[in-house]
């Protein structure tokens, strides 16, 4: 191909691409399929290869991170980024809509309602359709440069629909799965532990390795605009709609409040919604929609006199400490771990809490017995808010980190820069248990029926020794044990044969290699082909890969140069577990996955799934799961306690699966594809 034919082509891959991510992650109505939109991305990675000079800022190419800076540039914002009065009560909000009234000589004044999202405040601008600067909020006045950061976020349009030159104002922040399993990923390598999804989105923008940031599950909402040159807008839902129009994310629970009752009533409603958002919110955002009434009543030096930020308070307990454990990970990382009396929280029993690591323990001078303010943070994770020191009675005892692990004796250490312990015996019965509890997971090798109970008891029987040894299990073997059924044995095996097939990224998941987590994975797999191929790579070539840094190559070339791993990887081979990564699908074999095309949200909380293993179960065959309902959703999998999601589905006429039927189809769509 030569230089003029490959420009045009690659002029019309980011057009196409573009287009796809905004349908992806604005609307949340794909198009096409994730294998279809890789076929895109390669194409124009391998163009752009061959001709980097054809590069552009807009490139899609861009979004994967580029070198690390020095420092963040200061950046004075054109207009200022000032803060929201803040309001904690109805009387509050009262006082600021009559002043409201006063200012403006009416009886009535339209709001706008927004969530607040919990995130990290953000100015994007941007020159004739193309982004170009992006900046934190700092002091108001000034902040800092992270464009590059900025880049990475798919929900952030690199080039707009309309080729308009205008500075936006928008939140970002971390889905809760995302935080979650951020935060399990350094857990399991020892680094300290983000706070809250906040601390989370704000930390990782501020990474000066812009690959970090595109490793970090961020996301946008945009709600304002304070310059826009050639259009006339006269209210903040003109400004929210031409938003979507042009390619930004609007979150979809903004509304149009005509009063202060429908204020009032928009503040109950998102409260009661909060626990089953994806993301965290901390209260709501009432502004005056009319800019012209904006401009009339003005600013103080600090807030905006026509928008107030009405706060929710957090769902708190308190409780008393009874016990500190500890547990041993598939890493070898020891956990602290609060036993609690059992506390009903946000619908749900509270018995254990993590404490993370020593650090966090002397930080929070938690004592055995002691009594607490337990939260969930993003209503999911239990959290040791603070120690009511005023209620201890001399009775309390403080908790040392042990020396030796509890599972195996060994001497545990800690790295230097870690803030965990470590057990490092590879033979450690907690940490095979646990990797064999990893291994057989779904979003791993999927081995239906190998749970924690059993693990233990393969592992106690002398018949497992490390995950290798799954593949040798008879029905001999299985029957020797304690409450196994032939049916029960026989089911695992046949899972244990199925498992085999699994393509190769997610056998590199399921070895639970430190820092490996499973977008990792597929990139592995991806690039390198075969599993050989992988463990024979040179230090050089993996950090060659976009996303896959020093640390993770590090991890690797430890991991795969172990006897132990050699020797697991010798029996996996022997028994025919497949360790290569398929072709990229074409045309024909697309159709073949039977849920293709087919969208699905997942509300409330299921009972035998995360929700993580139940879009990778949907995914594995094709479907997609998308965050809000609309009428493109052809399922809504329901769990305990599904919120508003449940109504709208209903009221659109679309089909409710309760978990177990999501099963069904799942099982019954791999099994006609067998």
């Amino acid at each position: 191909m030569d230089k003029e034919t490959a420009a045009s082509r690659l002029a019309e891959l980011r057009e196409l691409i573009h287009e796809h991510n905004y349908y992806y992650h604005v609307l949340d109505e794909p198009r096409i399929s994730d294998a279809k939109f890789d076929m895109l991305m390669k194409e124009l990675l391998e163009l752009e290869k061959l001709y980097p000079e054809l590069v552009t800022d807009d490139s899609p190419s861009q979004r994967l991170g580029g070198a690390p800076l020095a420092t963040f540039p200061e950046v004075r914002h054109i207009v200022p980024m000032l803060s929201l009065e803040n309001a904690f009560s109805e009387g509050e909000v009262k006082a600021f809509y009559r002043r409201l009234q006063k200012n403006l000589g009416l009886e009535q004044i339209t709001l706008v309602g927004e969530p607040k999202i919990d995130g990290l405040a953000v100015s994007l601008y941007y020159e004739k359709g193309k982004f170009v600067r992006g900046a934190t909020r700092g002091d108001g006045e000034r902040g800092e440069e992270i464009t590059a950061n900025l880049r990475t976020i798919r929900s952030l349009p690199l080039r707009l629909r309309k080729n308009f030159t205008m500075e936006v104002r928008g939140e970002v922040y971390m889905p809760l799965l995302g935080f979650e399993r951020l935060n399990r990923e350094r857990e399991e390598a020892g680094l300290s532990l983000f706070a809250n999804p906040r601390n989370a989105a704000a930390g990782s923008l501020r990474q000066l390795d812009p690959v970090v940031a595109a490793q970090r599950p961020l996301d946008l909402f945009v709600y304002g605009m304070v310059q826009l040159d050639g259009e006339r807008l006269n209210s903040q839902w003109e400004i929210l709609n031409l938003l979507k129009e042009v390619g930004f994310k609007v979150n979809e629970h903004v509304r149009i409040l005509n009063n202060l009752q429908e204020a009032m009533d928009y503040y109950e409603y998102m409260r009661a919604l909060r626990a089953t958002l994806p993301y965290e919110i901390d209260g709501v955002v009432l502004k005056v929609n009319e800019l012209v009434y904006q401009q009339a009543v003005g600013y103080t030096s600090r807030v905006p006199r026509w928008a107030i930020a009405y706060k929710f308070t957090a769902e708190e307990g308190i409780t008393r400490i009874l016990d500190i454990t500890v547990n041993v990970g598939r890493t070898g990382v020891i956990t602290p771990l609060a036993e609690l009396e059992p506390l009903l929280l946000s619908g749900s029993v509270i018995k254990r809490a993590s404490l993370h690591n020593e650090g966090m323990i002397r930080e929070k001078d938690v004592m055995i017995g002691d009594t607490v303010i337990v939260h969930k943070a993003g209503e999911v994770i239990p959290q040791i808010v603070r120690v009511l020191k005023e209620k201890r009675n001399g009775e309390e005892r403080p908790f040392s980190m042990p020396e030796q692990c509890p599972s195996c004796g060994k001497k545990i250490y800690r790295f230097p820069g870690e803030a965990a312990l470590r057990c490092l015996n590879p033979a450690c019965p907690a940490q095979v248990v646990e990797r064999i509890v990893h291994f057989a997971s779904r979003g791993a090798m999927d081995i239906s029926g190998l749970g924690e109970a059993l693990a233990i008891n393969l592992y106690r029987a002398g018949l497992v020794k490390d995950v290798g040894d799954l593949y040798t299990l008879t029905l001999d073997d299985l029957s020797r044990l304690e409450r196994m059924g032939k049916k029960s044995a026989e089911n695992l095996l046949n899972a244990l044969e199925r498992s085999k097939e699994n393509p190769l990224h997610r056998l590199i998941y399921a070895l639970g290699i430190r820092l490996v987590g499973e977008r990792a994975a597929r990139l592995l797999a991806a690039h390198f082909g075969s599993l050989p191929r992988l463990a024979a790579a040179s230090w050089e070539e993996l950090v060659a890969l976009k996303e896959i840094g020093p640390q993770i190559a590090a991890s690797l070339q430890d991991f795969f140069g172990q006897q132990e791993t050699k020797n697991v990887l010798q029996k996996l081979e022997k028994a025919g577990v497949n360790f290569r990564e398929p072709e990229p699908q074409g045309e024909e074999e697309l159709l073949t996955r039977n849920l293709e095309g087919m969208n699905f949200v997942l509300t409330g909380t299921l009972q035998h799934l995360t929700r993580e293993q139940a879009r990778e179960m949907i995914e594995a065959q094709g479907g997609k799961v998308l965050s809000s309902v609309s009428r493109n959703i052809n399922y809504l999998i329901v769990g305990e306690k599904p919120g508003s999601k449940l109504e709208k589905a209903l009221k659109l006429g679309i089909k409710v699966l309760k978990e177990e039927e999501m099963l069904q189809m799942l099982d019954g769509s791999a099994r006609a594809r067998s």
